[in-house]
């Protein structure tokens, strides 16, 4: 009995060191989206340069066989305001195995730019400065997948996305990995210790 006890606690806590989300966001996932930005591998939690995150990554994972598609969303957690609101930076369907490497990571790939493209981390100058906590979210895509109605201006417009109810909404499933990064504005490369 003790000994599950043990056991059990030192799972709840090496569950929350391999949080890879920002504390306190939801949906809070445990296994890790590999993300790229050419050679730089995104840890999470990772403050890096605004220029260095400009380009679309490279996504994959490790540890896991994936087949299927799959749905990736980037999404901006601390846009300025009272609360903080939310960006979107990606919504990119159709990704899938491509059968490549990297780092011991097995590469998914898109051709799609939609229904949201890309775009880089800009955060605004801020004072005090305030990092922004950028979220990649990787999803089973189902089948006939397209935005629900009710997120359609959220997609659009790219700001407001409630996640947890686009996941409900659009019929996700939790996500199956994920990451995320932080920019300020200014030129930085430290990393950002919770």
């Amino acid at each position: 009995m003790l000994f599950t006890t043990l056991l059990s606690g030192l799972v709840t806590v090496g569950g929350a060191l391999t949080q890879t989300t920002p504390p306190g966001f939801t949906p809070a996932v445990n296994k890790t989206l590999d993300v790229y930005y050419g050679t730089q591998s995104i840890t999470p939690g990772l403050l890096v340069k605004k220029s260095s995150v400009s380009k679309q990554p490279t996504i994959g994972v490790t540890g896991q066989t994936l087949t299927g598609k799959y749905l990736l969303a980037m999404i901006d957690i601390d846009a300025p305001g009272t609360p903080r609101g939310t960006v979107l930076h990606a919504l990119l369907q159709d990704w899938t195995p491509s059968g490549q490497t990297q780092n011991g990571s097995s590469i998914l790939t898109t051709k799609a730019t939609g229904p949201a493209s890309y775009f880089g981390p800009a955060p605004p100058a801020e004072t005090p400065k305030h990092p922004h906590n950028y979220i990649f979210l990787l999803h089973a895509q189902p089948a006939n997948f397209a935005v629900p109605a009710a997120h359609k201006s959220a997609v659009q417009q790219r700001l407001g996305i409630n996640w947890p109810k686009f996941i409900t909404d659009a019929g996700l499933s939790e996500p199956i990995a994920a990451n995320y990064l932080q920019v300020q504005s200014g030129d930085n490369t430290k990393r950002f210790v919770a």
